[in-house]
């Protein structure tokens, strides 16, 4: 005789009269670990649902209205934003995206090549340039700023784009995540079977150990990509002429219009609004790439 499934049980072990079931466990939900991310969230949150809604706002409506209450300006906002200085503001956008997305790019692939030694080969003083290295992780970008600027100076290349892209593409914390994740998910017997086919290094490194770290590769892309787009301070030490600013040292003149020029609140939280939705969308379309190529190294690996 079968027995009958019961309502919130789960099977066991078969036997001989059938299958016994007893009460499922239920999920515990831990209170306090929940509390804190849920305020967490709220704090990373607030400050971006405050510029969504204040870019709906006109002038008057900005300090006339309820904070969290949407206003009626954001077409004329935008409006305003585009025409301003001849539409100067997407250019400042179009930089961001150049210093971002090609320094990023440059940076992912120096990382890759130096983690990629750093973990696979043994040479003296790996380790003394690995600590090198983290420290460099542990710098603030201030100490460097005036050290970069007059080498560029030397060389001529002040106010120009490669002043901004030439500093980032050596990135400490790049080299020091891919060198990390070359030595965990390259195999160095995978590595000797390569060399015993006759493999070359350069080869090795395109074809064997490049895939095997794609997905750290990406997350040292979107680390830097964020990093770049958000840089203020090399652009504002680096730069002189406006039509060359990237969008936050663009958004920086904006509010900083002169002592008899009142600063364009409205222009700057729309333009701040915009410049933070390429980051929103590269961060969806990188998480969906990035979480495909964690399954697909797990089972290659």
């Amino acid at each position: 005789m079968s027995s009958l499934a019961v309502p919130g049980t789960e099977p066991t072990a078969g036997t001989a009269g059938g299958t016994v079931r007893r009460p499922a466990r239920r999920r515990r939900i831990a209170p306090l670990p929940t509390l804190t991310l849920l305020l967490g969230a709220v704090y990373c949150l607030l400050p971006v649902a405050w510029v969504v809604i204040a870019s709906t706002k006109s002038g008057s409506e900005l300090f006339s209205t309820f904070t969290f209450w949407p206003g009626t300006g954001f077409a004329g906002n935008l409006a305003d934003l585009a025409a301003y200085r001849d539409g100067v503001y997407w250019r400042w956008m179009g930089n961001s995206a150049l210093y971002a997305g090609l320094g990023a790019l440059l940076s992912t692939c120096v990382s890759a090549i130096s983690g990629h030694a750093l973990a696979v080969y043994r040479f003296r003083g790996r380790e003394a340039l690995f600590n090198v290295l983290l420290a460099g992780v542990l710098m603030p970008p201030v100490i460097l700023a005036v050290p970069q600027y007059l080498l560029l100076a030397q060389a001529g290349l002040t106010d120009s784009h490669l002043s901004v892209l030439l500093p980032q593409i050596l990135s400490p914390y790049g080299v020091y995540l891919a060198r990390i994740y070359a030595a965990a998910a390259v195999p160095a017997d995978v590595v000797e079977a390569a060399r015993m086919d006759g493999a070359g290094e350069w080869r090795i490194f395109t074809r064997v150990a490049l895939p095997m770290m794609l997905p750290g590769l990406v997350t040292v892309f979107l680390f830097q990509f964020v990093a770049v787009w958000n840089n203020f301070l090399l652009p504002y030490i680096m730069l002189s002429d406006d039509e060359k600013f990237p969008i936050t040292l663009g958004l920086h003149t904006l509010l900083e219009q002169g002592a008899n020029t009142p600063a364009l609140y409205t222009l700057v939280i729309t333009g701040a609004f915009l410049a933070v939705l390429p980051l929103v969308a590269l961060f969806l379309v990188v998480q969906r790439f990035w979480s495909l190529d964690l399954l697909s190294g797990a089972v290659k690996s």
